[in-house]
Order: structure tokens, then C-alpha cells, then sequence
């Protein structure tokens, strides 16, 4: 990969061409990409392709020390009993955790499992009748559906919960932390929260939830489309869980986690026999924190974040499509922040699928459709682009000459 041209795009200087040499070295690292050199992979924030040390800690496990976790004395059950719990401190690591030995690390199937858990098997013992939690409406149905379901089942048991909506600014598209601290009562037990929205791109300012609803409110933050991506210090955050998909962070397909701060309310156990756990899917995902962690991942976040401003500030001047999110984010010298790797856009007169199928006869695979949104998200489909480290700028600029050639 080069940047021969790149600068005639008139960015102004303000894409990191700095980082060019680190990204191209990692780009070699993922078989996929490498493999198919015709095509351009832009659905990240569905699931991220997986570098080669990633797929090699896999195998060298699985051919090495496969065993059942906590069950059996032999090596390779320790083996892989001391892989889960070193893990489970690495995981720690990675989130800043300003109290590793308070706090607990659960290893799921993904962030829906994760937050359902947090539902199920914490939430309905910090609540009593006439309480209020307050739920994200327009972010992942992943991150809605779960508090709707522990409110009716607390509500099968005689106990009637509040559900408030959690306020969004209209010009930004992130939470209204002035109208959240007016909503908040007495009564108010509980806010969930995601850290960078799914659809829209917009990292939400969870920082400046804590001083809204005060010192005592547990927050639980998905952080689907933030880990991986860009640094996440809970530490800094003030939240008391940290739900992930490691799919979405160059792990595979299966793993996740809860991170549980454990100060706020109740003690969180997941519930029910935990069973085997996922040892492959864990001995991946310590191998891609390592792999991130060596990377950078704020040099990950300026990478992507620059290929997404990219792409807005490309399509701003093509007016047969409209961004959705932010409207005043979009250019390159715009003061607000920009898109966190992910722009989501529809045609005027295209379809999202029609138009999906047209940018896959050019070599793009994107995402066309609702995006899961809760009820408060949008009703019609649009299509996506998310990036990771292994995406370019002339990528970008291929894409955007393919849209345009259907104003």
C-alpha cells in the first residue's frame, strides 16, 4: 500500500499519513485481506477480521494444552485453567481497572449474552417497587432489550419498576447529560449506557455520565463498538460493568465478557451452572488485546476516526446521500468531534440492499440494513461502513468514486 496521491484529496493535511508505515505493516498481518486483494471489507463493526497471531495462538492451543477449564488437575487442564484466569487480570489491564482485585471478569458468548446477564442476575436484586432505571431507546436492541426484560420480570413478581428513556441531543446525536441530570429522582437506581453508537458512529460522552446522575448510580456501559477500537479506561468512565464482544476486537466469533466493577449495589455472579467455558475463544481474545495493546490502540483510533472523516467529508459533497447522525461533523475542518470509524448513509432514490449489492460488484462489503436499533432508533435501512486498522485511504476513495458515479 501506498499514499501516492492521497493528498489531492485536499484533506488539508489533517489525515495521519504519519501512521502510514505502522498501518501498512499491520495490514499484512491479516490472511484475509491479504488474500483477497480485489475486495474491500467494511463491515468491522458487525465483526473484525482477525490478525495472524491471533489465529496462530488459537491453533497452538488447541494443539498444545486443549482442555476442559477448571475441571481436571492433568497439565493441560491447568493449562487451561491458568489461560482463562491470566485473561481474566489481562482484561483488567486493558480496561485501566483502577481496583483489579475487587473487581471480576465473567467471560461470555458476546455483549447481548453479557448484558443479559447483568439484567437477569444483578439488576432485579438492586431494585425495589417504585424504582426507576433509565435505558438507552435509540441505541443496539442488545442494550434496550434486556432491562425491558428484567422489568417484566420483576413485574411478574409484584414489583413495578420505572423505565425512563435516556435524553439524546438532537444537533450531536449523543446523550444530553444536562437533561439526564434533570431526569434523574431519588428513585432512579440504575442508567445504562453504550460508548460508541452502532449506527451513527458517535462516540456518546459516557464520561459526563457519572457527574449527571451522581456518586452512587451503578452504569453499565456496552462497549461492543469501543473496545478494540480506541482506548477504554474504565477508570476514567467511572462505570461499574463493561460489557464486550470479542469478535468485534479481532477475537473470535463466541467470546465476550463482563467486566463488574463490584463498589455499586449488589454482588454480580451470573447465575445458573456457568458450564464449559469457550478456552478457544478466550486463548483468542488474550492474544488480540496483546495484538492491540502492541498496536496502539489510539493510534487504531486515530487511523479509523481519519478514514471515517474521510468518507463524510466525501460524501458531503454528493447530494444524492444523507449521512445519518451529526450533521455538523461532517467536514474536515468541523470543530465537533467526528465519526468513531463508522458512517452510516442512505440514497436518495437507491435502496440500502440494491445499493449494498452494486458496491459488492465493485469489491465493497458493507452493512445494509435496520442495524438493530431500538424503538426510538431508525425505521429505515441504510448502509453502513465501520473500518478497522486494516482499511486505507484509497480504499475510502475508491468507494466514494463508486458513489458517486450514482448520484
Amino acid at each position: 500500500m501506498t499514499t501516492t496521491g492521497l493528498r489531492d484529496r485536499g484533506d488539508g493535511g489533517t489525515f495521519p499519513y504519519d501512521l502510514s508505515p505502522w498501518q501498512q505493516a499491520l495490514r499484512a498481518q491479516f490472511p484475509i485481506i491479504t488474500a483477497h486483494p480485489g475486495l474491500t471489507y467494511l463491515d468491522s463493526a458487525a465483526t473484525a477480521q482477525k490478525p495472524e497471531a491471533v489465529l496462530h495462538a488459537v491453533h497452538t492451543y488447541l494443539t498444545t494444552a486443549n482442555a476442559n477449564a477448571g475441571r481436571g488437575t492433568y497439565p493441560w487442564a491447568n493449562a487451561s485453567t491458568e489461560l482463562v484466569e491470566r485473561t481474566r487480570a489481562q482484561v483488567k489491564s486493558f480496561l485501566s481497572d483502577p481496583e483489579p482485585d475487587r473487581s471480576t471478569v465473567h467471560f461470555t458468548s458476546g455483549t447481548s449474552e453479557g448484558l443479559r446477564a447483568v439484567a437477569r442476575d444483578w439488576l432485579p436484586d438492586l431494585l425495589s417497587d417504585g424504582d426507576e432505571i433509565v435505558v438507552p431507546y435509540a441505541d443496539h436492541q442488545a442494550n434496550v432489550l434486556p432491562w425491558l426484560e428484567a422489568r417484566d420480570l420483576l413485574a411478574a413478581r409484584g414489583i413495578r419498576i420505572g423505565v425512563r428513556e435516556m435524553p439524546y441531543q438532537t444537533s450531536s446525536g449523543d446523550y444530553d447529560a444536562a437533561a439526564l441530570a434533570r431526569l434523574v429522582g431519588p428513585r432512579t437506581r440504575f442508567v445504562a449506557t453504550t460508548h460508541v453508537h452502532h449506527v451513527y458512529g458517535a462516540d456518546m460522552n459516557v464520561h459526563r455520565i457519572r457527574a449527571a446522575v451522581g456518586p452512587d448510580i451503578p452504569i453499565c456501559l456496552d462497549a461492543a463498538q469501543s473496545i478494540g477500537h480506541q482506548p477504554v479506561s474504565v477508570a476514567a468512565l467511572d462505570v461499574d460493568f463493561a460489557v464486550f464482544s470479542g469478535h468485534k476486537a479481532l477475537a473470535l466469533p463466541g467470546t465476550g465478557a463482563v467486566w463488574a466493577r463490584q463498589t455499586r449495589g449488589p454482588r454480580f455472579t451470573p447465575g445458573g451452572w456457568s458450564g464449559t467455558p469457550n478456552t478457544a475463544g478466550v486463548a483468542s481474545l488474550a492474544a488480540a488485546l496483546d495484538w492491540l495493546r502492541e498496536a496502539g490502540t489510539d493510534r487504531i483510533a486515530r487511523w479509523t476516526t481519519a478514514l471515517a472523516l474521510r468518507l463524510t467529508d466525501g460524501l458531503r459533497h454528493l447530494p444524492a446521500y444523507r449521512i445519518l447522525g451529526c450533521q455538523t461533523s461532517l467536514a474536515q475542518d468541523s470543530p465537533v468531534q467526528h465519526r468513531a470509524g463508522i458512517v452510516t448513509f442512505r440514497h436518495r432514490s437507491i435502496g440500502a440492499s440494491d445499493l449494498g449489492f452494486i458496491l459488492f460488484s465493485h469489491g465493497f462489503m458493507v452493512r445494509t440494513d435496520g442495524h438493530c436499533q431500538g424503538a426510538a432508533g431508525e425505521k429505515t435501512s441504510s448502509v453502513r461502513v465501520s473500518t478497522h486498522v486494516y482499511n486505507t485511504p484509497e480504499e475510502i476513495d475508491r468507494l466514494l468514486a463508486v458513489l458517486g458515479g450514482l448520484e
